[in-house]
């Protein structure tokens, strides 16, 4: 009998200086203009645009420039500008989805911007592995939102 393995959540959080209105637009309605495309992406170098369906039920998803859409993510809530929970799915050979929330606070001047992905345990033998590698992963995609909004 095998035991269901728990995976803690990976937990990321920046400082942005600008309001939580503005923090909340660029990370969803502007995603392709700072995401790392050129290496986190489904067509890495290729992509064209990326989507995001602004609402529950909603998808996330790239165009190459050959106009192949590959899909990202569902979102599961939508509340702007405090925060968003999508199913995250890129690697459509994944077991199952992982959980990406998104939240946005006032913080003094700015804005916090903490970002929960959970519910490894979804990705079976693989998730502490696919944990590791979001680790750095979602340090590098969190670096390009910083410069952009800097």
């Amino acid at each position: 009998m095998s035991e269901t393995v728990t995976v803690a959540p990976l937990t990321k959080s920046v400082r942005v200086e600008c309001d939580v209105e503005h923090a909340f637009h660029v990370f969803t309605r502007e995603l392709g203009t700072w995401w790392p495309l050129d290496t986190h992406a489904i067509h890495e170098g290729h992509v064209r645009e990326v989507v995001w369906e602004e609402r529950e039920g909603g998808e996330v998803y790239e165009l190459s420039h050959t106009g192949e859409k590959a899909h990202w993510a569902t979102v599961l809530a939508w509340e702007p500008p405090a925060r968003f929970v999508i199913a995250w799915h890129v690697n459509p050979e994944a077991p199952a989805a992982t959980e990406v929330e998104v939240r946005f606070r006032h913080e003094g001047g700015g804005t916090r911007v903490v970002l929960e992905h959970r519910n490894w345990e979804q990705l079976g033998e693989g998730a502490s592995a696919a944990r590791s590698a979001y680790d750095g992963g979602w340090d590098t995609v969190l670096g390009k939102y910083l410069a952009h909004l800097s």
